[in-house]
């Protein structure tokens, strides 16, 4: 790859720490131009619905003669759906719209330009379909980016593709954001792809977290092909970028508006390390219960698996091994899993809905009830706990209650768990609402499975364990060596 930058001083941004320098970042017009003199990056730009505010800062930079192949914007319904098609449920920021745009465009490039006349071109197309706020200023709008590009130019093409969401409130303001986004996807894409890691990060160059959401990215083509999707999106989590990914049966990593959309919604947190019979007993009697619930039909409800950051960590750092394990057994299961950052659960209930006001359930054990009852959780709120529980408990939200087992093997449920002595009333008082039902129909053998214990187990090679778990789950661990899991063979080599 040919590269004239070294013929240009370049503006940067310095990062400080204390008074170290710790990164320099260059300004968003000698990114452009950095693109813009290296003589073989050449490629399209189409832009849809919030104007042309990427390639114009290439244009502005100067030298785009050598870089814009040509710029698009199908405004028009009519003229879009000719260029790249009517979509089925006649949306236009769609990924699937995004990715018509950018194949439309890309096939035009190598149609259009000889190779034999361009043996060392790197083509490229860029896109976006882009929703900004509304006159009424109710919904702040979101969209659709994505680039379709070559590194070397006998090499297939790769593929970034994410979805935004904006936090701004003025048009003005989410269209030069967008259009900060773009220059720093482009320039990432081209420099920095060879570290995805670094790479999510420079996306936010210039740019501020309260200014945009990314809540899905997806990384494909033959210089990504050892890239994981999945851990890249625990890294939006794990950046701030967003507080929240899913993650669908097949451990795809889907948009979370697209599958969380006006459903009922009943959620499970655990550790889920690893995931046990407990946790399947609770998810199948819970959602009995759930299903039974007034205007709760089952064709219109999803059942969310939920493992929070602060469940990922590890010695203060986010474990992804560890990640990778829980999520997969979780999927092999058939179930959809959410990475969140939130501590609280009035959060994930607020989080759920910013999508739908149908019903939701929590379904939990017993330790996590009297948690939720625990004032320290909620002193950074100036409403403290009765704050978090007009957040938790609004809509007939409801918490399904597990039982658990003491030590003196007394069952502990919704009537015999013991709060603190200032929060006794206020527990009544949702309790006895019908705010917390005790799942009654439980399997008593599973009251002795502790998940803790089963760790330790898998990692000290003792045997009883697998018949701990959900059928088909021991024998992924093993195959895998999940958690820790030595085989006899390892074990006997080691020793």
């Amino acid at each position: 790859m040919t590269k004239k930058t070294n013929l240009i001083k370049m503006d940067t941004e310095i990062k400080l720490k204390g008074d170290k320098v710790i990164e320099q970042i260059p300004s968003i017009k000698d990114k452009a131009l950095r693109i813009n003199l290296n003589e073989n990056i050449y490629g399209t730009f189409a832009e849809i619905g919030a104007g042309q505010e990427t390639v114009r800062h290439f244009f502005r930079a100067g030298g785009s003669s050598g870089t814009i192949a040509k710029a698009t914007s199908a405004y028009d319904k009519d003229f879009s759906d000719s260029i790249y098609g009517v979509e089925e449920d006649g949306r236009y920021v769609t990924e699937s719209r995004l990715k018509k745009m950018l194949h439309h465009e890309g096939d035009l490039i190598e149609k259009r330009l000889s190779r034999t006349k361009h043996p060392n071109k790197l083509f490229f197309c860029y896109a976006n379909t882009v929703a900004t706020i509304d006159f009424a200023k109710q919904f702040k709008g979101h969209g659709w980016v994505g680039i379709h590009f070559q590194i070397e130019p006998d090499e297939g093409y790769n593929e970034i593709v994410l979805h935004i969401r904006f936090k701004e409130t003025d048009v003005r303001l989410q269209q030069e954001t967008l259009g900060i986004l773009g220059v720093n996807l482009i320039y990432g894409a081209f420099y920095k792809y060879d570290d995805p890691k670094k790479f999510l990060r420079y996306l936010y160059d210039h740019l501020d977290k309260d200014q945009l959401e990314i809540d899905t990215i997806n990384f494909s083509g033959p210089r990504f092909a050892a890239v994981d999707n999945r851990l890249m999106s625990l890294q939006l989590v794990k950046n701030g970028m967003t507080d929240a990914v899913i993650f669908d049966p097949q451990g795809i990593n889907i948009l979370p508006a697209a599958i969380l959309y006006k459903k009922n919604i009943l959620t499970l947190r655990g550790s889920f390390r690893p995931v046990t019979k407990v946790n399947m007993d609770m998810y199948k009697e819970s959602l009995k219960m759930f299903l039974n619930e007034n205007k709760v039909d089952e064709k219109n409800t999803l059942v969310i698996f939920e493992i929070t950051l602060s469940n990922l960590r590890s010695d203060g750092e986010i474990d992804e091994k560890d990640f990778m394990d829980r999520a997969e057994l979780l999927c092999s299961l058939g179930q959809t899993v959410m990475i969140s950052n939130f501590q609280e659960y009035y959060k994930v209930v607020e989080y759920f809905s910013k999508y739908t006001k149908a019903r939701m359930g929590l379904a939990m054990g017993v330790n996590n009830l009297v948690d939720i009852f625990d004032e320290k959780y909620y002193r950074h709120l100036s409403g403290g706990i009765l704050e978090a529980f007009g957040k938790l408990f609004y809509r007939d939200m409801k918490v399904y209650l597990y039982p658990m087992i003491d030590e003196n093997g007394i069952i502990i449920n919704s009537e015999t768990l013991k709060v603190h002595p200032r929060m006794k009333e206020l527990y009544k008082f949702f309790k006895y609402n019908g705010k917390v039902v005790d799942i009654t129909n439980f399997n008593h053998k599973n009251l002795e499975v502790f998940s803790r214990e089963v760790l330790k187990m898998i990692n000290e090679s003792r045997s009883g364990w697998e018949t701990m778990l959900p059928t088909g789950v021991a024998e992924i661990i093993k195959e895998q060596e999940l958690f820790g899991y030595k085989s006899n063979a390892l074990i006997e080599k080691s020793n």
